[in-house]
Parts: structure tokens; sequence; C-alpha cells
């Protein structure tokens, strides 16, 4: 099996996870950038490619819960689009990501982590639901 990078955009935080051959994720990091500075976390996720060799990266699609696409999608969208222009090579995928961060922080709740270090964790593991999600549907 390929390995992927599994990745939860936010405003001002990118969650990283991998995935080794046998389809197993763990996460990676939680990258924090200022306020819409996305070519830092694009850098980032250029700076993994090199280091890994992993050139499959899956990137979760904030869809709303009626299934529309508001303002993060399409900056996801463009995020997609903006790390091709970079770099062609890449094979980028979209995942729906609705209630991934909800499960997240129930998970993080579940391992009696205090609700005050979730946010030290939570895109990290929101990363890691997206690229499992993605590894389930692919395996069907």
């Amino acid at each position: 099996m390929d390995k992927y990078l599994g990745l939860d955009l936010g405003t001002r935080t990118l969650g990283i996870a991998q995935s080794d051959t046998l389809g197993f994720v763990h996460g990676v990091e939680t990258f924090r950038f200022e306020e819409s500075a996305f070519s830092k976390a694009r850098n980032r996720v250029h700076e993994l490619v090199k280091q890994t060799g992993i050139h499959n990266i899956v990137i979760g699609l904030p869809i709303n819960m009626d299934g529309t696409e508001g303002e993060r999608a399409k900056s996801s969208r463009r995020f997609q689009e903006d790390l091709l222009k970079e770099d062609s090579s890449l094979n980028i995928y979209l995942q729906d990501e609705r209630m991934t961060t909800i499960s997240a922080h129930k998970t993080l709740s579940e391992m009696n982590i205090s609700s005050r270090d979730h946010k030290q964790s939570v895109d990290r593991l929101a990363a890691c639901e997206i690229l499992n999600f993605y590894l389930q549907m692919k395996g069907k």
C-alpha cells in the first residue's frame, strides 16, 4: 500500500498525519502559522514531501452539514490548487471532513485528556481521522 499524508487545514493550524505501507495512521504534528499565512503551511507540506518521499496527500474538505461548501471548503480547494502549482507530481485528494474535529475532541475526552490540552492535539488527531476515512473509502 502507498503511504499518504493527511492534512486538516485551519486558519492558523495544519494538522498532519501519515500512513505507513500497512495503512496504519499516526499523527505527525500540528503546524502553527499566522492567521491565513497559508504559504507557510504549504512550505511545511513541501518539506514533509521531501523528507518522507510521500506524494499522496489527503486534505480535509470542510463541507457544511447540509452538503454545501462555504469559505473554509474554498480555502481547502485553493490550498490543493496551490500545492499542485508548486509541485505537479503530487497526488492530492479531498476528503469530506464533517464531524472529524468533533470526533477528535470526543476521542481526547475518552482518553481523559483535559479540555485545556485538547488544543495541542485536536488538529493532529483530526488529520488522522481524515486520512483514516479516506483509506477506508479507498479500500472499498
